[in-house]
C-alpha cells in the first residue's frame, strides 16, 4: 500500500523548508558499507534527528518537526493505514542526501516498521526529474523471501514517486514492500536530498533500545 501526495505542505512552509535544510557537515557518510542477505550499499550522507541536533536547525525546521512529533500527525497515520485510535506509534526521523551515482538497493524494512512518509526537498533550481530520485514501489509477486537480495531484473515495477513540486510518498511495510532508487545521474556537486519519517510500532525491541538511551532506529539520542 502507498500513495504519491502533492501539496502536503504549505507553500511557504516548503520554500523555507528547502531553504533552510540542514548543513551537509552536520551528516555522516555511509557508502560502501555491507548489508544483510547480500543487498548492496546504500550509499548516502546521512543525519539522524535526535533533540541535541535542535539548536543547529533553523527556525523552520524546529518548527517542523515539532508538528510531525504531535498527535495530529499520529492520527494521520492511523487514519491511512487503518490503526486503532490507540495505537502506538513511535516515529524517527532523518535527513539523507545522495550523491551522483547513488543508489538504494531493491529492499523491504525492519518488521518493527509500520511505514516510511518520504519527503523530497529538491526544486527545479538545483535537481531534473531525469536525474532520478524517484521511489520505486517493486512487486516481488510472493517469489522473495524479505530477508533476500532480489534484482531488478527479479521485480516488476508498480508504481514511483516524484521529486518536484512539494511532493511526498508514504508506504506501508509489509512482508513484500519492496522499494528502491536507481543510481543517480546528477552532475557532481547536487543531492538527491529527503527527510524520512518511519513510525515504529511498539515492540520489545524498540523499548529495550529506550532503555538504553537510543530511539528505535539504534541512534543513541543524546549528543
Amino acid at each position: 500500500p502507498w500513495v504519491s501526495i502533492q501539496d502536503f505542505l504549505y507553500r511557504d512552509r516548503f520554500d523555507a523548508l528547502c531553504r533552510d535544510l540542514p548543513d551537509p557537515s552536520l551528516f555522516e557518510a555511509q557508502m560502501g558499507y555491507q548489508r544483510a542477505h547480500g543487498q548492496r550499499s546504500h550509499d548516502r550522507l546521512a543525519l539522524q534527528y535526535r533533540p541535541a541536533l535542535e539548536p543547529q536547525l533553523a527556525p523552520s525546521w524546529r518548527e517542523f518537526l515539532h508538528e510531525l512529533q504531535g498527535e495530529d500527525y499520529r492520527n494521520f497515520w492511523r487514519h491511512m493505514l487503518g490503526l486503532g485510535s490507540r495505537t502506538p506509534i513511535i516515529f524517527t526521523m532523518h535527513w539523507h542526501y545522495a550523491p551522483r551515482g547513488a543508489s538504494v538497493s531493491p529492499h523491504t524494512d525492519a518488521r518493527r516498521k509500520i511505514g516510511s512518509h518520504i519527503f523530497y526537498f529538491n526544486t527545479p533550481a538545483d535537481w531534473d526529474e531525469a536525474w532520478g530520485g524517484q521511489t520505486l514501489v517493486l512487486d516481488d509477486d510472493g517469489k522473495w523471501p524479505r530477508h533476500s537480495a532480489p534484482d531488478y531484473a527479479d521485480l516488476r515495477e508498480a508504481g514511483a514517486s516524484q521529486v518536484l513540486g512539494n511532493r511526498s510518498f508514504l508506504f506501508a511495510q509489509t512482508d513484500h514492500s519492496w522499494h528502491a532508487v536507481k543510481e543517480l545521474t546528477c552532475p557532481p556537486g547536487h543531492f538527491r536530498k529527503v527527510f524520512i519519517v518511519v513510525a515504529n510500532r511498539l515492540t520489545a525491541q524498540v523499548l529495550w533500545r529506550r532503555v538504553r538511551g537510543k530511539d528505535a532506529d539504534g541512534y543513541r539520542l543524546a549528543g
